[in-house]
């Protein structure tokens, strides 16, 4: 048997890969809070959103095979300026977005010692995020931590913890069936749709988007997918519909039992003490599985440390960013001291609405916001990219290509993302408060803007300084 053919992945493992992109635990409160209307938040999220951003990617992706992703696709279509801006996009938006991921940190903390109360109170996420974040920073610059625990986290992280809920759930709901002051309490259709005149729920469209954010990155698997032209849209939307149950099924049990007014967003373990009351379980089950799950996220959080900060390595050796930032410079574990200890110091500025906010559910949406706002910029310039490749690229080959003639359907898929875009970011902004729409949205055009600031006082000498330094 060759290398090549050893290599190739078959459907199945292409599909519990691209799961593993998004699969998660964190957003489960957040899908849950908008009762009966999380089916069709669900539903407009996978057609608009992950389903167009899939097969946009694929067809990028098989176009320009070489590493780079879509900071090579945009600069491809768009110019090295725009892949410069969405190299430094997709590292800013872990910077709000990670410490909405550690913010769960201190509600996990506080369940594992049996006190609830303490993970909702902010100072303590404040100091959790703070102290827990900056070691893990430090160990990633002494020691290999790219090895340490990446498989083991997104099992203590997620898959356990799925199982756990969705056996405790469905277990609750059978003995209780639909609780009345819940989330869900009765159905009926009026309660499946948005309410425009009541468009509270809207605000959380956002945070139920960021369920498939990154889903993109499967893209990457298609040089090695067996038959890929035909099997990666197969295979991208049964990835798709099982996260979609994964996610609804759970969040549903959680939407009934859960009662109203209650919801922490930041507290994935409030669902399963519930469910343990209901059950006459002993509370230590909601104490080990928020240790678990507490050292899933923490092992998960070591990975991304120095994960998005590759791109921006890259555009600093070429030339993008004044040397004397060092941002170019490796250690032996691949690793930029100086790009990873400034993403720190910026995560930590981040971390203090929580010092500024008491209400640890209202950062965790703000956080999340953000940062789904920053990653749509990103996604906009993919859909702009496509288009402009279909007329200024026709000659390069399309192992898989949207539409099998013509430029039709590419359009009507750029534009389906180019609405759920438009929707998600008009829906987060216009259903916050003055205060945290206007911080997401000073935020999400800070984060633009600077890039395109650098590129404009940009020195030719950059490049050959960082070359010389490099070849010292």
């Amino acid at each position: 048997m060759s290398k090549a053919q050893v290599s190739k992945m078959g459907l199945g493992t292409f599909i519990g890969l691209t799961m593993a992109l998004c699969a998660t635990v964190r957003s489960i409160p957040t899908l849950s809070a908008v009762g009966w209307t999380l089916i069709f938040y669900t539903i407009f999220a996978v057609l608009f959103f992950a389903g167009p951003i899939s097969m946009i990617s694929g067809e990028l992706s098989t176009m320009l095979p070489q590493e780079g992703g879509p900071q090579l696709w945009i600069k491809t279509a768009l110019g090295s300026k725009w892949g410069f801006v969405v190299a430094w996009l997709l590292w800013v938006q872990m910077f709000p977005g990670m410490v909405m991921v550690a913010s769960t940190l201190g509600p996990l903390l506080g369940n594992t010692f049996g006190n609830a109360a303490l993970g909702n109170n902010h100072y303590f996420v404040l100091g959790c995020i703070l102290v827990i974040y900056w070691i893990i920073t430090l160990l990633n610059l002494k020691f290999d931590m790219a090895k340490v625990g990446g498989n083991i986290g997104v099992w203590l992280g997620v898959y356990i913890p799925v199982v756990i809920m969705f056996v405790l759930g469905i277990l609750a709901f059978f003995k209780v069936g639909l609780v009345s002051n819940g989330y869900l309490g009765d159905f009926s259709w009026s309660k499946a749709l948005p309410d425009l005149q009541h468009s509270d729920s809207l605000k959380y469209l956002a945070g139920i988007t960021f369920i498939f954010v990154g889903i993109e990155m499967s893209s990457v698997y298609m040089p090695r997918l067996k038959d890929a032209t035909k099997n990666y849209t197969k295979g991208v939307f049964i990835a798709l519909i099982g996260l979609v149950l994964l996610n609804v099924i759970n969040a549903l049990f959680v939407a009934n039992v859960v009662p109203e007014g209650t919801m922490e967003l930041a507290n994935i373990t409030q669902p399963v003490l519930i469910y343990c009351d209901i059950l006459g379980l002993p509370t230590i089950i909601g104490n080990i599985f928020s240790f678990m799950v507490f050292i899933g996220v923490l092992l998960q959080l070591s990975a991304w440390v120095t994960g998005p900060s590759k791109t921006i390595i890259q555009v600093a050796r070429e030339g993008f960013l004044p040397p004397k930032f060092g941002f170019h410079k490796e250690n032996e574990y691949g690793v930029s001291r100086n790009v990873v200890l400034t993403q720190s110091v910026v995560i930590s500025l981040f971390a203090l609405l929580y010092g500024v906010m008491d209400d640890v559910s209202a950062v965790f949406l703000t956080l999340t916001n953000a940062t789904t706002v920053i990653y749509c910029i990103v996604y906009l310039l993919i859909a702009i990219s496509l288009v402009k490749m279909r007329t200024s690229h026709p000659e390069l080959p399309r192992p898989y290509r949207i539409g099998k003639k013509g430029n039709g359907f590419a359009w009507l898929v750029s534009c389906m993302l180019m609405l759920a875009i438009i929707a998600v970011v008009v829906s987060t902004l216009g259903t916050s408060t003055l205060a945290d729409a206007l911080l997401v949205a000073v935020i999400a055009i800070v984060m633009f803007v600077i890039p395109l600031i650098i590129n404009r006082v940009k020195k030719t000498t950059w490049l050959t300084d960082v070359e010389a330094d490099l070849k010292e």
